[in-house]
């Protein structure tokens, strides 16, 4: 096996594109070196981007934040702005494992990942993140939304990989809510995730909205009914069972150990609710 590890983001995609086998990309590296030691993956070549100072810098950009690829979840909890403004993604990676793993662990690579449970990628959606994707062509901003494409897969070609992920600016009187359901009291994978941001007006009235539910289909959805549930109310109760009922409907979960479709498809609403409230109140509303 070949280890690489470039110095600038110009090299790695240098070296990544050269690769005739199968090459894997390390950032935090814990779903890689456990694929490896489970005998998973054996790639012929690993390319460590931890070197790239680029990617390890947490910086503002048109009043949003742009997060290296390399940036560990520890990191992103550290930083106290980048956790004011986005609350409910930085709380997200920070589910992801234990307190070791946070130290390690990226949001670049739990989405690259893509398991249909990860914690940080309904986070991301709901507050529309971005990737930035290079490769041998340059670099392309991709939703993070259009990154998975089923469990394990990913919309990179062969010769791409995500150097940052950026936030947008969040706009006044809005905020963001991840909200998760797991069998333990932590360290578990999640049965059901949930991602909400909300936009309220002066009045109070929901003008803006972005739901998303993870592990209840082969990648993280975008509810886009559940949305439209919440916009131009003051999220009432009426409004509340909309969202959860819109929510439900959108579930198409599997069964297996950790719970059952149906267990899923209830839990699904129940955890949209919740998060909403949590937006609502961090976005300058009353709690309910």
């Amino acid at each position: 096996m070949q280890y690489l590890s470039p110095t600038t983001i110009e090299e790695a995609v240098g070296l990544l594109s050269a690769q005739t086998g199968d090459c894997r990309i390390l950032a935090g590296g814990t779903d890689l070196l456990v694929q490896l030691r489970s005998g998973q993956t054996e790639p012929e070549t690993i390319l460590d981007i931890k070197r790239i100072d680029d990617l390890r810098q947490i910086s503002r950009e048109d009043g949003g934040w742009r997060i290296g690829a390399a940036v560990s979840g520890a990191e992103m909890g550290e930083h106290a702005a980048l956790a004011t403004d986005w609350p409910g993604v930085v709380e997200a990676v920070n589910l992801i494992g234990s307190t070791q793993i946070q130290g390690r662990a990226t949001l670049a690579g739990n989405l690259c990942n893509a398991s249909p449970s990860a914690d940080s990628v309904p986070a991301m959606v709901a507050a529309g993140a971005v990737a930035r994707v290079v490769g041998p062509d340059g670099s392309r901003d991709v939703p993070v939304l259009d990154i998975p494409t089923g469990p394990g897969r990913t919309s990179l070609a062969r010769d791409e990989f995500i150097a940052s992920i950026f936030l947008p600016a969040r706009a006044e009187r809005s905020a963001d809510a991840y909200l998760r359901f797991i069998p333990r009291t932590e360290m578990d994978i999640a049965v059901v995730g949930c991602g909400v941001f909300l936009k309220l007006g002066e009045d109070g009235t929901c003008t803006d909205a972005r739901v998303a539910l993870g592990a209840v289909a082969p990648k993280v959805l975008l509810v886009e009914d559940a949305a439209r549930a919440l916009i131009g109310t003051s999220l009432d109760d009426a409004a509340l069972q909309a969202l959860a009922s819109a929510c439900s409907a959108a579930a198409k979960p599997i069964s297996d150990k950790r719970g059952t479709a149906e267990f899923r498809v209830h839990v699904s609403g129940v955890l949209a609710r919740r998060a909403a409230l949590i937006a609502k109140n961090r976005a300058g509303g009353a709690a309910q």
